[in-house]
Order: structure tokens, then C-alpha cells, then sequence
């Protein structure tokens, strides 16, 4: 089975560290992984205001070429070495599709890969970011009427990322699809029957559309989620339907690069 890693940030994520891209390259390759995908927060759409303080979710717009080009340097750079695929970690957000689609139709054909992710959920008028910080989620909370009604929101909102068409070069793979439990010590909550039918219809949607799974490590790192971003009974239902279940580290630095591999080896393998 190749090794490969298939969630991985870099220096033009203005949230993440500025580790250099040969950083990652060869931290990749000190951990014997043969492919990797650079898959950078996409740009927000234009007539989107980033809800959190800084405005910092995503890479600008005016760097989306120095991005690509950079990337193709290191491609032929690191040949023969290791498979390096370009990507984007693109963003769903309610009410924003048409725009979404217009950025997938213009760099599209310059993607390799892609993952297509839920981090804002609509409340009124306005947009929060569910994983920016726990202050956040309670506001949702707050906002929504209880966690529960938090993660009935959020898988929703996934569902529809999954089954709106958002062109030729929509991204086939959908990103860390528990990302609503990153507070969860914070946040106690055990998915009602409710909202476990609400996440199996997701999981029924990514197959009847062709789509792969995030298996997202990232979560292990989090002081308030500990696990990965997958409940079991998901990875063994994406199993039973032959739901590619696609390793992502989720490296915001290149240290992360690869971290907790096992552990999806164990997940996919059990």
C-alpha cells in the first residue's frame, strides 16, 4: 500500500507556522512516505467577510499563483523521490456555492487533489467558525440552542457539501467529517439517534457521489478532541461500502507531517 499523506499545509497559511515547503518534503521522506498533497486552505470567496478576529482561515487570493508555481518547483525538485500532488483544502459555506464553483472552474485545472471541508456554519445573518476556539462553539451553542443542535447543523451542512454540484473540479474528498467534536472534553456530548442518521446519510452521500474520506489525525493533537476526526462505527460503515478512507495529518508545521500514521493503519486494518 503506498504511504501517503494527503492533508498537509504550508507556509501560505496565515494561521499556521512558516515552515518552509522543503521542510515538509523532507520530513515526508524521513518518515518513508511515498506521496504527499499540499492541500492549503482555499481563498474564501470574494463577497465572504472571515468571521474570526484576524481574518486569517485562509490563503489571499493574490497568492493562489505564486502557490501553484511554487509547487511545480518542487515537484520537478524532489522527481523521482517522492509524489508531491497540489491541492487545496476548499471550503463549503452556505449561501456562498456559485462563488465557490467560479474559483473550482478557474484553478481546477491545475489541481491534482482536493478536499472539501465544513468550518463556518451559518447562524442568522452571519457565520461562525466552528473550530476556531471554544469561545466559538459556545456561541453556537448559544446561538443554536444547545450542542446537540451545534452537530445537527453541522451535518447538515456537510450533507449538502457532499450533494451540491459545484462543477467539474469540485474536490472528491471530504475533510475531517467529526471536525464539530474538536471541543468535545468541553462539550460532552454522545450523538443522539437523530444526529448519527443525520452523519450516516453523509456517509451514504460521499458513496453514491464518489467521493473518499478524510481520516484526520489532527484531532490527537487537540487538547479538547483527543481522537481522530472519525468515530469507529464511521470508518467500519466507509469499509462496508468501499469508501476510500484517505490518511490526512492535517501538518500545520512540518514536525506534523505523518503524525499518527499508525493509527490510521490500525483504523483501515481492523
Amino acid at each position: 500500500m503506498e504511504k501517503r499523506d494527503a492533508h498537509i499545509h504550508t507556509p501560505f497559511c496565515p494561521h499556521g507556522s512558516k515552515d518552509a515547503l522543503k521542510q515538509y518534503v523532507e520530513k515526508a521522506l524521513e518518515r518513508g512516505f511515498d506521496s504527499i498533497t499540499f492541500t492549503e486552505h482555499a481563498p474564501l470567496p470574494p463577497s465572504f467577510q472571515d468571521p474570526v478576529p484576524l481574518q486569517d482561515s485562509a490563503m489571499d487570493l493574490r497568492q493562489m499563483e505564486v502557490y501553484l508555481e511554487r509547487l511545480s518547483q518542487l515537484k520537478k525538485e524532489y522527481d523521482g523521490q517522492i509524489s508531491i500532488l497540489t491541492g487545496l483544502e476548499t471550503d463549503f459555506i452556505t449561501g456562498y456555492e456559485e462563488e465557490t464553483a467560479a474559483f473550482l472552474n478557474t484553478y481546477g485545472p491545475s489541481l491534482d487533489d482536493g478536499i472539501l471541508s465544513v468550518h463556518f456554519l451559518k447562524t442568522g445573518p452571519s457565520y461562525i467558525c466552528l473550530d476556531f476556539d471554544e469561545h466559538a462553539f459556545q456561541q453556537l451553542a448559544d446561538r443554536f440552542g444547545s450542542v446537540e443542535a451545534v452537530y445537527e447543523q453541522y451535518y447538515e451542512t456537510v450533507y449538502s457539501s457532499i450533494v451540491t454540484p459545484l462543477g467539474p473540479f469540485k474536490p472528491k474528498r471530504v475533510g475531517h467529517i467529526t471536525l464539530v467534536k474538536k471541543f468535545a472534553r468541553l462539550f460532552p456530548y454522545s450523538m443522539s439517534p437523530q444526529i448519527r442518521e443525520l452523519a450516516a446519510r453523509c456517509l451514504d452521500a460521499v458513496k453514491e457521489h464518489g467521493m473518499e474520506l478524510d481520516v484526520n489525525t489532527s484531532g490527537l493533537r487537540k487538547k479538547f478532541a483527543g481522537e481522530v476526526y472519525m468515530e469507529d462505527w464511521m470508518a467500519e460503515t466507509a469499509k462496508q461500502k468501499k469508501i476510500p478512507l484517505i490518511f490526512g495529518s492535517d501538518a500545520h508545521q512540518a514536525e506534523d507531517v505523518g503524525s499518527s500514521y499508525e493509527t490510521y493503519k490500525s483504523i483501515i486494518t481492523s
